[in-house]
């Protein structure tokens, strides 16, 4: 070896120069962490009036959810909806709250999918942090995004928990993000994770759910519904490509479960206001399953990540009761992954996968 010539210095050894060798006075930096941040929708801090208008005004005054001109939207919202649906929401938010923890069943199952992918991936030493936010409503995706950005994580992995892309779920979570990142001195690398409707993870997880949920019944249903949340057509006719990932996501559960389009069907629910939105209905369907004679009927939602008042309130509830007083005799709601073991299966693998380089 030429005697000027140094040995090779070591990844480890780099990392603890770093640490170490800092300029006398220079303020403390943490960095060098990778974050994982998973973003539901949102939900109300309480089901009175003012915490759910307060929910409901940030919801509907997104421009990715309300796609009208503001000048025309903004009097009809503050001036009837935001006056009469906080009420109406509260009450049925009532009938499905987590009055045990005070909370809202999304951010009950929320926390504990954070709290269990930590778990999962098991990090030892300390260098990933798994955190959780709500687009709309609190923790937020700003506070969360400092928070991690604080704890030294200068790499950050967005999921939004959205199965299928919609402007109006996966686009708003993005956009937050960005805005975010714009009141960043120093900003973090960012990843998002990318549409997953036709993981074969995921669709997997979805056909064992309904697999082992008949196992429970003492009856077989005649029609399974996957359930989704709607959008507007005309947001689908502008390019929204959340009809097509859903189709796909039903069509390959199809293959999975071996069968056919009679048996297993797509319907949309959750519509808002006047426009038409994606169809079939939910409720329009059972209403007309049942006057034709079917009398055993499951319902699922692929579309949510995490039971919520859309799941649990208007499907298991309201659906329910409809199919039934239209002489159904049978109804089942099929729930969500949630937390579950095939719930955090599809989380492990996603986020394994996108964080691929990183960790």
């Amino acid at each position: 070896m030429n005697m000027h010539q140094q040995p090779p210095v070591s990844a480890d050894q780099i990392t603890d120069f770093r640490q170490v060798h800092l300029p006398d006075g220079h303020p403390t930096v943490k960095s060098g962490k990778v974050g994982v941040l998973l973003v539901n929708l949102g939900t109300p801090d309480a089901t009175d009036y003012w915490p759910m208008r307060r929910y409901l005004r940030e919801f509907l005054s997104d421009k990715r959810v309300i796609e009208w001109p503001r000048a025309i939207w903004f009097p009809i919202l503050y001036g009837i909806v935001l006056m009469t649906r906080p009420g109406k929401s509260g009450k049925a938010y009532e009938e499905i709250w987590n009055h045990e923890k005070n909370e809202s069943p999304l951010r009950t199952i929320t926390r504990s999918q954070s709290d269990k992918l930590t778990e999962i991936l098991g990090d030892s030493d300390g260098r990933l942090k798994v955190e959780w936010a709500m687009r709309y409503g609190q923790p937020s995706i700003p506070d969360k995004l400092k928070a991690l950005k604080d704890e030294g994580c200068d790499r950050i992995l967005v999921f939004p928990l959205y199965p299928q892309y919609s402007a109006t779920t996966t686009a708003t979570v993005n956009d937050v993000v960005c805005k975010s990142l714009l009141e960043m001195r120093w900003q973090p690398a960012i990843r998002t994770v990318p549409p997953y409707h036709d993981d074969p993870v995921y669709v997997t997880a979805l056909a064992k759910s309904v697999e082992r949920h008949l196992e429970t019944l003492d009856f077989d249903p005649d029609v399974i519904l996957t359930s989704y949340h709607g959008i507007p057509q005309s947001y689908f006719k502008r390019g929204d490509p959340y009809h097509c990932h859903c189709m796909k996501t039903t069509r390959l559960m199809r293959e999975v479960l071996g069968m056919d389009d009679t048996k297993l069907r797509v319907t949309f629910q959750s519509r808002f206001g006047p426009e038409e939105w994606l169809q079939p209905y939910t409720d329009k369907t059972v209403e007309q399953l049942a006057k034709d004679g079917v009398k055993k009927v499951a319902v699922m939602n692929p579309g949510f990540v995490s039971d919520c008042l859309e799941t649990l309130e208007e499907i298991a509830g309201e659906a329910g009761e409809i199919f039934e007083e239209n002489g159904g005799e049978h109804f089942s709601h099929i729930p969500c992954l949630n937390d579950s073991d095939l719930g955090m299966d599809v989380l492990e693998k996603i986020v394994r996968r996108e964080l691929g380089g990183w960790i």
